[in-house]
């Protein structure tokens, strides 16, 4: 059985879409995710969530970014820490979007 992680039903959350076995929508996920909220700290305060849960719920923002345009950024990533490499290590690679699951590297200034 394939898992649909993330769901829309015109009876569930007011048709908000949501987590798989959860109750939390995609936007209070990003919310979370702008205000800090790392897959660590998501997974210890939410048990009922799934890495690759999270990391489709990413992308279906960035697949419906009309709906979520409050948590992307000029550079069009998402706001918030999102998966570190090593976090994003475990997901299948058509889940690995630089900017949206995953953080982007900050440049690094070097002195000259």
């Amino acid at each position: 059985m394939t898992i649909k992680w993330v769901k829309v039903d015109p009876l569930v959350m007011r048709g908000e879409p949501f987590l798989y076995n959860t109750r939390l929508t995609v936007r209070q996920l990003l919310e979370l995710r702008r205000n800090g909220y790392g897959v660590a700290r998501l997974l210890m305060e939410h048990p009922e969530l799934r890495v690759v849960g999270i990391a489709q719920a990413y992308r279906y923002a960035a697949e419906n970014r009309e709906r979520y345009t409050e948590f992307f950024g000029r550079t069009g990533s998402l706001h918030g820490p999102g998966f570190t490499a090593a976090e994003a290590a475990a997901l299948p690679e058509e889940l690995r979007i630089p900017g949206v699951v995953v953080a982007r590297q900050k440049a690094t200034i070097r002195a000259s």
